[in-house]
C-alpha cells in the first residue's frame, strides 16, 4: 500500500546531488535488495552524520563472529518495539525474519520476546538488551554473569549492549523525523 506521504518530516536530497560515497552505498543497497531503505534516503539529509552513523552500523551489525547475524536483529527488533519505532520494528523485523530464514519469529519477538520460540539463551540476551535499553543504569556486575552462565563472551556482551544503545538512539532518530517503513519490506521473508 503506497501512500504519497513524506518518508521523513525532513527534506530528502535527490540522489544526484549527494555526495558520491553516498550515493554508491545507497546504490549498492538498492541493487542488492531492489530498492533504497528510506532510513539511506533520511540520513543523506545530513552527509557527515550519515558516514559516521553507517560506520558504527556496520561495526556492530556485520560481525562474523560472536552473535549471529539473526542474535542481532532480534535485539534490533526487541529494543525497537520497546521504543516505538515502527520504522525499525518493520525493517528490521523483515532482515531478522532473512536471516533467521523463519516466517514467525520476528513477529514473536516484537509481540512479547519472552514468549517466543527461541533458545532460553537469546531470552537471556534480550533481557540484558531490554535493561541496557530501558534501565541502563541498574546494571550491575550479576547482569553480566547471567550471561556468562549462558556462554556469553566479554566481547558477546559488549556487543549486546551497545547494539541495544545505537538502536535506542537510531528508534529516537526514527521517531523524531516521522521515519515512514517502506512498503517492501512488510512482505520479506515471509514467504
Amino acid at each position: 500500500m503506497s501512500t504519497d506521504r513524506p518518508i521523513s518530516a525532513f527534506p530528502v536530497p535527490p540522489l544526484a546531488e549527494l555526495p558520491e560515497d553516498i550515493r554508491a552505498r545507497i546504490l549498492k543497497v538498492q541493487e542488492k535488495s531492489g530498492f533504497i531503505p528510506n532510513v539511506f534516503l533520511m540520513l543523506a539529509y545530513r552527509p557527515e552524520e550519515f558516514r559516521a552513523f553507517m560506520a558504527y552500523h556496520d561495526a556492530l551489525m556485520d560481525k562474523r563472529t560472536g552473535l549471529t547475524a539473526a542474535e542481532r536483529e532480534m535485539i534490533v527488533v526487541a529494543v525497537s518495539i520497546a521504543n516505538q519505532c515502527q520504522y525499525c520494528v518493520v525493517a528490521h523485523g523483515a532482515i531478522l525474519r532473512v536471516r533467521a530464514k523463519n516466517p514467525l519469529i520476528a513477529d514473536q519477538v516484537a509481540a512479547n520476546w519472552r514468549k517466543a520460540d527461541i533458545t532460553p539463551r537469546q531470552k537471556a540476551m534480550l533481557g540484558y538488551a531490554m535493561k541496557v535499553a530501558q534501565a541502563a543504569n541498574e546494571i550491575g556486575p550479576e547482569d553480566r554473569a547471567a550471561l556468562e552462565q549462558h556462554g556469553f563472551t566479554a566481547d558477546e556482551v559488549w556487543d549486546i549492549a551497545a547494539i541495544a544503545a545505537f538502536f535506542g538512539m537510531s528508534n529516537r532518530l526514527a521517531n523524531a523525523t516521522s521515519l515512514r517503513p517502506n512498503d517492501e519490506f512488510y512482505a520479506m521473508g515471509r514467504g
